[in-house]
């Protein structure tokens, strides 16, 4: 019985098999899949590079006090922007303003000795002609008015250092900028030395980045190599600000500085951009984006970014030869740029790239080719007459 069964599904799938057999041999071949390719051409395109970054003022000056005594009134706002003279803080003068008073009497007096000075020399002089005094005594005489003389230069130094410290009785704003908060409330008794505010000048501001050392290194050999032009230095490159939200400042600033070493700790190069900043709209600690500007790459090989693979090798693209069958090409890339991606190595001009339909390719199976705005053409000619 069990032999009888098996010989019978035996029959029925020999019996399935006849059947089907006509209508596969009646099924149309599948068509080629459509893709979209593109003709590479080499060209010239400008390749920007960005970088994160932090504004920090050009310039911090710490307001210190220069004498002691009682800090009377702060004549500015906290906060606010000054000019460089502008009044900040008043001390107690009174102290100073006396000194001065002595010291101006102190000229005074020593004046009024060398004038006498004078006049004893000169009377020496005519006793010593007439034979009725000893030389001796004129020596005498002239170093009298000699050290009159030192005495007057030393009371007119003690003078100008009393104006000095009255001066300085008075805080004027060593730059122009933006002030802190004061570090020191009115009616403090100050010593010399203390301080009372920071001055941060913000126009222009410095923008610094870091820039990894290799990307550097490949910089340096595409310039070299004539791949990039439009700048022969860094300082050449125009720097543009981008923030948070995407808005771009309307300012561009130059590369002014860029080490001359690693930072061993991150494999970075450190550089600086200083910036204007008229209206302030770029404040000390604010993290930004620096874009920079100038440079183009010479014959350069550009696809867009839906013709780019990921494989287990790395990635690739897909090509057409000239008897539209696919291959695969792997690609090494050496930027990504606003219009796709600038790619180092692996396509050449006059190379047909499949730019959509990437995922119906095969590797060595026929496409169908059209070009851009032409989707609909390019159909096989007997497939056409099939329809």
């Amino acid at each position: 019985m069990q032999t009888f069964k098996f010989g019978r599904a035996i029959l029925a799938a020999a019996t399935a098999l006849l059947v089907s057999a006509p209508a596969q041999a009646q099924a149309p071949n599948m068509p080629p899949p459509q893709v979209t390719v593109e003709t590479l051409q080499a060209k010239t395109v400008p390749v920007t590079y960005e970088y994160p970054g932090r504004i920090v003022a050009s310039r911090e000056v710490e307001v210190r006090a220069r004498v002691g005594g009682i800090l009377l009134s702060r004549e500015f706002d906290e906060g606010s922007r000054v000019k460089k003279g502008d009044l900040l803080f008043t001390i107690d003068p009174a102290t100073y303003q006396a000194q001065v008073a002595l010291a101006k009497a102190q000229v005074a007096q020593a004046e009024a000795q060398l004038s006498q000075a004078r006049r004893s020399e000169e009377r020496a002089r005519a006793l010593t002609r007439r034979g009725a005094s000893s030389q001796s005594t004129l020596d005498d005489a002239v170093s009298a008015r000699e050290l009159a003389e030192a005495q007057v230069e030393a009371a007119e130094a003690q003078l100008r250092t009393a104006n000095l410290s009255l001066d300085y009785a008075t805080v004027e704003a060593p730059a122009g900028g933006i002030t802190s908060l004061e570090q020191v409330p009115e009616g403090s008794l100050l010593s010399t030395g203390d301080l009372l505010t920071k001055i941060s000048q913000i126009d222009p501001v410095y923008a610094n980045f870091s820039a990894a050392d290799t990307e550097a290194a490949s910089i340096r050999e595409m310039v070299e190599g004539g791949a990039l032009a439009g700048a022969a230095s860094a300082e050449e490159l125009k720097v543009e600000i981008v923030f948070g939200d995407g808005q771009t400042y309307g300012e561009t600033g130059r590369i002014d500085f860029t080490s001359t070493s690693i930072d061993t700790q991150t494999g970075t190069i450190l550089s600086r951009a200083t910036m204007p900043n008229p209206e302030a709209r770029l404040l000390p600690g604010q993290f930004v984006r620096l874009r920079l500007k100038g440079l183009v790459a010479r014959d350069a090989i550009v696809i867009p970014a839906e013709a780019l693979m990921q494989g287990p090798q790395g990635v690739f693209v897909y090509t057409v030869d000239d008897e539209n069958v696919a291959a695969v090409a792997p690609i090494e890339i050496e930027r990504q740029i606003p219009d796709g991606y600038l790619v180092k190595s692996g396509l050449k001009a006059g190379d047909r790239l499949i730019t959509k339909g990437v995922v119906k390719v095969r590797p060595g199976a026929p496409v169908n080719p059209v070009t851009n705005g032409d989707e609909n053409a390019g159909a096989p000619a007997k497939e056409t007459a099939q329809r």
